[in-house]
């Protein structure tokens, strides 16, 4: 996939908000390595400017072979990373078929940056390091959903192909911010009363007020809700609701509220924090946690679009199954 040059600035002036150049300004000093002091924006604010990575080798859930288990080794951890390095790099290497080498355009995970973190898994909370069980009601949604695939079967149209392939793909692009397979990063740029993030990977950016505004009505759905940002401190909290039941994070429905926390704890080093709730999908609310560290830009844009052959491309491959089927078939009788 092709990634053509496009700068945040642009996108954000685009949106009616003029955002601050994140480069240093005069009076402006790294934070403390020994306190953990932030520095400051001129009109105030914590600085979470640059662009950073949340790329990782911790799972989301904890895996059943590290139950009761908060932590790895530094031993452990050590070797979970050199396995990682020694995984194939392309997909040539891999003994598979592409058009490119993944580390030509950026693609290769072993050449990304990335927090060291000992944890078992993403998530902090349930203990267990695992999502909490489903509602009856999120169970029902999802045979529903299940159930829909396996009627009309996945190449029949282009209404049964997932999202993804109209570049309309809320995985990890947020909120919640979880760690995509490449591309993950993340620029944080802010201005009076407002803070842009834009992801690299399918290239939005979400401006966040921080004048105290109510959030929208009710009945107005957006795919990645309604946010809205307040300082606890030294720490950014971004509150978000209004999602639409079609934004999907794992099952959820439009009730969906997503309590987001940034902390620079370093010069190079954002904590972010992140608590999702959903009583029509799970029985409890859950929260997770990952450092992003700060890397190397640019960021480019992720030229997803609608306009490629992939869905075409399926659906013509599973017409001319079908037909091949059907031509067989008929040989027999």
């Amino acid at each position: 996939m092709s990634r053509l040059a496009g700068p945040l600035v642009a996108l954000a002036i685009a949106s009616g908000v003029a955002l601050l150049a994140p480069v240093p300004l005069a009076g402006q000093a790294p934070p403390s390595a020994k306190t953990g002091t932030p520095s400051r924006t001129p009109d105030g604010q914590p600085d979470l400017q640059g662009i950073w990575t949340n790329a990782t080798l911790t799972p989301l859930e904890r895996p059943a072979e590290l139950a009761g288990r908060e932590f790895y080794t530094e031993q452990e951890l050590a070797e979970i990373e050199k396995r990682a390095q020694e995984k194939p790099r392309s997909p040539e290497s891999a003994g598979t078929v592409a058009h490119y080498d993944f580390a030509q355009y950026g693609l290769d995970p072993n050449q990304a940056k990335r927090a060291s973190n000992r944890r078992t898994s993403l998530i902090v909370d349930p203990p267990d390091g695992k999502i909490p069980p489903l509602t009856p009601e999120g169970r029902k949604r999802a045979a529903e959903r299940a159930e829909a695939r396996k009627r009309s079967g996945p190449f029949d149209g282009p209404e049964t192909r997932p999202l993804g392939e109209r570049c309309i793909w809320m995985a990890g692009e947020g909120p919640p911010m979880l760690p995509e397979a490449y591309n993950a990063n993340i620029q944080i740029q802010q201005g009076p009363g407002y803070v842009a993030i834009l992801q690299e990977e399918i290239h939005d950016v979400r401006i966040i007020p921080l004048d105290g505004r109510p959030h929208v009505g009710r009945k107005i759905r957006l795919w990645m809700g309604d946010p809205r940002g307040r300082w606890e401190g030294n720490t950014l909290v971004v509150d978000t609701t209004n999602f639409t039941d079609r934004t999907n994070f794992r099952g959820s429905s439009e009730n969906l509220h997503v309590i987001e926390r940034f902390t620079r704890t370093a010069e190079d080093t954002i904590l972010y924090e992140f608590t999702v709730e959903d009583p029509a999908t799970w029985a409890r609310s859950w929260k997770a946690e990952l450092p992003m560290v700060k890397t190397q830009g640019p960021i480019f844009e992720y030229a997803c679009h609608e306009g490629n052959y992939g869905m075409a491309n399926i659906l013509r491959g599973a017409r001319a199954q079908e037909q091949a089927a059907e031509e067989a078939a008929k040989a027999k009788k």
